[in-house]
């Protein structure tokens, strides 16, 4: 069936209208655009389409390297707004330094212009967060490359830094439990760790409930009490869930 929306990246061609809040008025068709930034690859997919396409990031990726690759391998989808879900922390719709696994020029970047379409720019783990939430109160940690975190209460989204809390020996608590130490220290030690980490944090935010997730978070045999693991397709459910009605007061978009 043919879809009435905007095809990708015309040079002449109206977005449909967003509201100040960015979301859409009741009734209006939404074609959503979610990009999931990560230190090995870009993945993207819209809605309308199950299919996921990807290609390889890394230490040098640039914005303007990122939206090309989008345009590339997005060719044939027709979307009207994007969600973008990057490694770093967001303040004000705008990134407050550079991703520490790609290259520079992610802060300052106009990513609505570069795109021509109406942008929301998000924490990869607040995006995936998002796409996990069931109601009440929820704390996401992510356990990849570092540790992402994101608490959301009410729909309400609160991006955090807890990777970067001091936990032990003079130490930050993403030393103990991301990649590196697993690698350094081995699974049944960071195992610990990352339950050890979960029962304060828990105590300290009483959340309703915990979702894990990350490539690592597989590797726990047992979940901590009240704990769940999520999914990295969580991402994309995400990004499209921010731009309806009862996502759309927690991240205002960029305009083109």
């Amino acid at each position: 069936m043919a879809s009435d929306a905007a095809p990708l990246l015309p040079a002449c061609c109206e977005t449909r209208r967003v509201d100040a809040l960015g979301g859409y008025p009741a009734g209006m068709p939404q074609h959503v655009l979610a990009i999931d930034i990560g230190g090995t690859n870009v993945k993207c997919r819209v809605e309308s389409d199950a299919e996921r396409r990807a290609f390889p990031s890394g230490p040098t990726l640039t914005p303007e390297q990122m939206v090309d690759g989008v345009k590339k391998i997005g060719e044939g989808w027709s979307f009207d707004v994007i969600t973008i879900g990057l490694p770093a922390p967001i303040l004000g719709n705008r990134a407050s330094r550079d991703p520490a696994n790609l290259g520079p020029g992610w802060m300052d970047f106009d990513y609505a212009a570069a795109f021509g379409r109406p942008v929301k720019l998000i924490n990869d783990a607040a995006m995936q967060a998002v796409g996990s939430y069931e109601g009440g109160r929820m704390l996401f940690l992510g356990l990849g490359t570092g540790l992402g975190s994101c608490f959301i209460a009410d729909h309400l989204i609160l991006p955090m830094e807890l990777a970067h809390l001091p936990y032990r020996k003079g130490k930050e608590v993403e030393q103990f439990v991301g990649v590196k130490a697993l690698k350094k220290l081995g699974k049944k030690e960071w195992t610990r760790d990352v339950h050890d980490v979960i029962k304060i944090f828990s105590a300290a935010l009483l959340p309703d409930y915990v979702v894990l997730g990350g490539g690592n978070s597989v590797r726990l045999k047992t979940l901590p009490e009240n704990c769940r693991l999520g999914a990295n397709a969580n991402a994309f459910i995400g990004g499209f869930r921010l731009w309806t009605p009862e996502w759309a007061k927690s991240v205002v978009s960029m305009t083109a």
